[in-house]
């Protein structure tokens, strides 16, 4: 059997900073959205002793091996499996597609043999804090360290115009230069910033700007300043707002409106030669990244 799954990226489009937990993860409050800029996974069974895992370019153990173990580990009672990974998602660059890639074998291994919820859910959290709102696609609000996970309704029509930087930003390292810089915000505020994301997430709605705020961007242009470069040419290039895409390095420009998309694709192209991999964007969801025959 073969089977295939989109594993989205995302973009955060509202990061708040909390304080350390007591197991070393910082506290958030987040918004964040799966995009069509997506890696691609087919897991195929095979015959032997051990699964596999083929993601060129990717350092073992990855977090799609994790996975299998983990799986391996509570009972997981599927045929031995080798799961080609075909990165599109930069690596490192604060969209998520590692994670992308351990929730899509997740969800791909479902369709193998079973996993109870509970466990799946543990698994995830084990994983990562970006892995359980993987799970199944789409816009969500996450709090805890990211790893609680609350789906919301689609917003008003969107798109991103996606800036990587050609570098790798150790999402560890930015948490640190965030400590530095004194930019975790009080348990209050945290707490304020969840209700004003609630109340302003309704179906259809557009995010106001005082909300499209990322508090680790300081800290990743500490560490890596051409990021300010490509805010400025994101809005530039007529993004009504730019963002740094989770712990960076990688830059979002987000656009509203029907024509979107159009604009979006237009920036990516005008901006290519200066930001090789430069690409427009497209909200997902889960209908859109289930797991298919391949």
């Amino acid at each position: 059997m073969r089977l295939r799954a989109l594993a989205p990226g995302k973009v955060n489009l509202c990061l708040a900073l909390g304080a350390a937990r007591a197991d070393g993860r910082h506290r958030l409050v987040t918004v964040f959205e799966s995009v069509s800029l997506a890696d691609e996974l087919v897991m195929s069974t095979i015959a032997g002793a051990q699964d596999e895992v083929i993601c060129p370019g990717v350092a073992e153990p990855n977090l799609v091996t994790s996975a299998l173990r983990g799986l391996r580990a509570r009972g997981w009672s599927a045929p031995t499996v080798r799961v080609e990974v075909h990165k599109r998602v930069p690596v490192a660059a604060g969209m998520g597609g590692g994670s992308a890639d351990a929730a899509a074998t997740l969800r791909l291994a479902l369709r193998l043999a079973p996993v109870p919820a509970d466990v799946l859910g543990e698994l995830a959290v084990g994983l990562g804090a970006d892995v359980p709102g993987q799970l199944t696609p789409g816009l969500a609000i996450g709090t805890g360290a990211g790893e609680i996970v609350e789906p919301r309704h689609p917003l008003a029509p969107h798109a991103f115009l996606i800036l990587p930087q050609g570098e790798a930003l150790s999402t560890a390292e930015v948490y640190r230069e965030a400590d530095r810089l004194g930019l975790p915000r009080a348990e209050g505020d945290l707490r304020a910033r969840y209700r004003e994301l609630v109340g302003a997430l309704g179906s259809g709605a557009r995010l106001p700007a005082r909300l499209l705020v990322n508090d680790l961007a300081p800290a990743a242009v500490s560490l890596c300043p051409h990021i300010s470069l490509a805010l400025e040419q994101a809005l530039r290039c007529g993004a009504e707002h730019a963002l740094v895409c989770g712990s960076g390095p990688t830059v979002a420009g987000v656009y509203w409106g029907g024509d979107a998309i159009g604009r979006a694709t237009e920036a990516a192209h005008g901006l290519g030669a200066r930001f090789p991999g430069a690409t427009a964007a497209a909200p997902v969801d889960g209908a859109a990244t289930a797991p298919q025959p391949a």
